[in-house]
């Protein structure tokens, strides 16, 4: 069997940790009951470990756990703030703020909304990816009832300063959401000292199963109402209908405890590997790095290179280095990033893009052999271009 690449595609998905499996596994077989049975051992037993998870997620964040709803991931926990909110402050406002480089998971619902009659500013970002704050303040109007923007942007890295957009939000008592996915278990999170109103987390991105996710949703200061967008039993206070999925919960809950508990060490890790692979790169001529140099997540390396054909830099560099140009999420389109546009790259130069996701299994063997194999890529092919 041939060796697999070296995956460095973390911000797509991480592996679950092993011992995440482990206090998944027994809620399969042992301890299978239905979370809403309460009125037998098997349903107390579930109940009690979706409790412990959600009293986990909740600390993490600084919130209580009812404010904890849990979902299939973040794309629902966006779609469950952005529409749920719209259709709740309906008769309030119907304008909405976001940036032009969120996930799609953020950007397709509000042009959802946008086909209703709501308006919506995407707000453009200076060149090394971070929002204007005082244009943002500007944008705000009497009518503008939700503001949306990411705290780590799953391309480049970049970390708002969502504590200053708090204050902003605050200031003019409009509601705040942050999609954390990428972010949750890397930096600090604090939703009563980041004045955010709602945010969005999932496992999947910090060593957690795939297809669970939670949003928060603030109770009081003040309390934030949301229309729900599933309707059924009425799990999760009616805001998130649908039987919940003990082991994946038990799961995510675990996964948050080993990234709080290791994020120091880690994040200091990663960042020394990362600034060896951003040094061997950019010692390149043609080699950009994108976004913020330091206010970006430790594991996160994006440049683009001069002079290359994309598609053929990918193709030189596959089966030795899981990685990619872009968004996991819309790796199957053929258009350049969307975030990498709004940096005012050019459509060649943002196809000529290679997005690093470095994680907590990632050695520095690896790294300098993936830089090694980047650079010897990148010459072959400004060699045959001149040829």
């Amino acid at each position: 069997m041939s060796q697999r690449p070296i995956y460095l595609d973390n911000h797509a998905t991480t592996p679950v940790d092993k011992r995440v499996l482990e206090a998944m596994l027994p809620y399969f077989t042992e301890h299978f009951g239905n979370p809403s049975s309460i009125n037998h051992l098997y349903g107390w037993e579930a109940e009690a470990a979706v409790k412990k998870s959600r009293e986990t997620i909740a600390n993490a964040i600084n919130c209580t756990p009812e404010e904890i709803i849990f979902t299939s991931g973040a794309t629902e926990a966006n779609n469950l703030a952005i529409k749920g909110v719209a259709e709740a402050y309906f008769n309030q406002g119907q304008h909405i703020i976001t940036v032009q480089t969120e996930h799609r998971a953020v950007l397709d619902p509000c042009q959802y909304l946008e086909s209703l009659g709501f308006e919506i500013t995407y707000l453009p970002v200076k060149k090394d990816g971070l929002i204007d704050l005082e244009l943002l303040e500007k944008s705000i109007r009497t009518e503008t009832i939700l503001l949306s923007v990411m705290a780590a942007n799953n391309e480049i890295g970049v970390l708002q300063p969502l504590k200053e957009i708090g204050e902003i939000c605050q200031k003019y008592e409009v509601l705040f959401h942050s999609d954390a996915a990428q972010a949750m278990g890397k930096i600090p999170l604090d939703v009563q000292a980041m004045n955010i109103h709602l945010l969005s987390l999932t496992a999947h991105k910090v060593y957690g199963p795939k297809g669970i996710g939670a949003l928060y949703i603030r109770r009081r200061d003040p309390r934030v109402n949301i229309a729900p967008q599933l309707h059924g039993g009425g799990q999760e206070k009616g805001i998130r209908s649908g039987t919940l999925y003990t082991p994946q919960i038990v799961g995510f809950g675990k996964a948050i405890e080993l990234a709080l508990a290791e994020i120091e060490t880690e994040n200091q890790r990663q960042k020394e590997l990362r600034n060896r692979l951003q040094q061997q790169l950019l010692n390149l001529e043609g080699v950009h790095l994108n976004g913020h140099l330091t206010q970006r997540l430790p594991g996160n390396l994006n440049v683009s290179i001069e002079g290359i054909d994309g598609a053929a830099l990918l193709l030189g560099l596959q089966g030795i280095v899981a990685l990619s140009s872009g968004s996991a999420c819309t790796s199957t389109t053929t258009k350049p990033s969307h975030v990498l546009k709004a940096l005012g790259h050019s459509d060649k130069l943002a196809y000529a893009s290679l997005r690093f996701g470095l994680g907590k299994f990632t050695t520095s063997q690896e790294i300098d052999t993936v830089g090694q194999q980047v650079i010897n890529t990148i010459q072959s092919l400004r060699q045959a271009n001149i040829n």
